[in-house]
């Protein structure tokens, strides 16, 4: 009854928007080459290196590859596989500034997170105790497990709200060094796994300091966090793009796959830009962009050889933004 209020409210609320915006559209300004994007399964995320290399997450093929600018073709810098170095049934990729990345995968239904330099060398990684659990899904895809996390460098952040908090940040080591943000109230407390399922999100780091959070699933909402952890405000995530989705959520998941709840994400992805401002792909193909004090000043849409839904963003030093799928460049400003 509770998440049905809260439906409700999140309708109504959509009437109370500011004037709507117009949408703009973006057309790409290059990429990866057609013939080196086709060699992939499934583009998770595309990134660059400080050298200027495409960094590469396929999560199909259980690899990441780098392209060299003006390369023939990708080069493989991790490979398939169970073994420490190694990845099996990947979950999630963020690399850092200097170049080093980090993956969760789950080989033998266990969560582990492992560390990269550059060029693919490990790092070593840590085991995390409990099995990833197939809790979200995106169309016919499943964000199972470890579904994000978010690398500065010397930590990794990751939402695991079935342990109680909407964010964990990680030592290399595997050490908690602390966690953040009240789980919010989904009227299904007394059913954990859907209620963790609408907690589970993505943490980003602020580049102007302290950071948000975006819920995946559930009623659509962010969150913005100071350095310390502390709630800064939430909003609502409203627009007559989403009206349609949010008046269709489920109230109710019916079990499968054993006793696992099935929920649907409402959100693809979201990043922060340089600025500070919080880009959030939705389940409709539109980018709400929202600048440091919650308000909604962007609508976009992406279209390459048609219109993009991303799926991941990367921003660029020289001001551009690389959009999975397709490994696309747009103008982000």
């Amino acid at each position: 009854m509770m998440l049905r209020g809260l439906l409700a409210v999140a309708v109504a609320l959509s009437a109370l928007d500011p004037p709507l915006l117009d949408v703009e559209e973006r057309r790409s300004i290059g990429g990866l080459a057609a013939h080196i994007a086709a060699a992939f399964d499934e583009i998770a995320a595309c990134q660059t290196a400080p050298s200027g290399e495409f960094i590469v997450f396929d999560r199909r093929a259980h690899a990441v590859f780098t392209v060299a600018r003006g390369a023939d073709a990708p080069k493989k810098i991790v490979q398939i596989g169970a073994e420490p170095g190694r990845i099996l049934m990947p979950t999630a990729f963020d690399s850092a500034p200097d170049g080093t990345f980090v993956i969760a995968d789950t080989p033998r239904e266990q969560q582990r997170v492992q560390f990269f330099l550059a060029s693919g060398t490990t790092m070593g990684g840590f085991t995390m105790p409990g099995r990833g659990a197939p809790q979200i899904t995106l169309g016919s895809m499943y964000l199972s497990g470890l579904a994000s996390l978010e690398y500065t460098g010397q930590t990794v952040l990751i939402s695991q709200p079935e342990n109680g908090a909407l964010v964990i940040e990680y030592l290399p080591s595997g050490t908690p060094l602390r966690t953040f943000g009240e789980l919010r109230p989904t009227g299904q407390e007394s059913d954990p796994p859907v209620h963790a399922a609408l907690n589970v999100g993505i943490v980003l780091v602020n580049p102007k300091g302290g950071y948000y959070f975006v819920f995946l699933s559930g009623v659509p909402t962010f969150r913005k966090y100071d350095t310390n952890g502390k709630l800064v405000f939430e909003r609502a995530i409203q627009g007559i793009e989403m009206d349609p989705y949010v008046g269709k959520m489920p109230t109710t998941w019916p079990r499968r796959r054993g006793d696992l709840p099935i929920v649907p994400a409402m959100v693809r992805t979201a990043a922060v830009d340089s600025s500070g401002s919080l880009w959030i792909s939705l389940v409709a193909p539109y980018t709400y962009v929202y600048d440091a004090s919650g308000d909604k000043r962007r609508i976009l849409q992406f279209r390459a050889a048609g219109v993009i839904a991303p799926t991941h963003f990367f921003f660029t030093t020289d001001h551009k933004v690389l959009v999975t799928p397709g490994c696309y460049t747009f103008n982000a400003d």
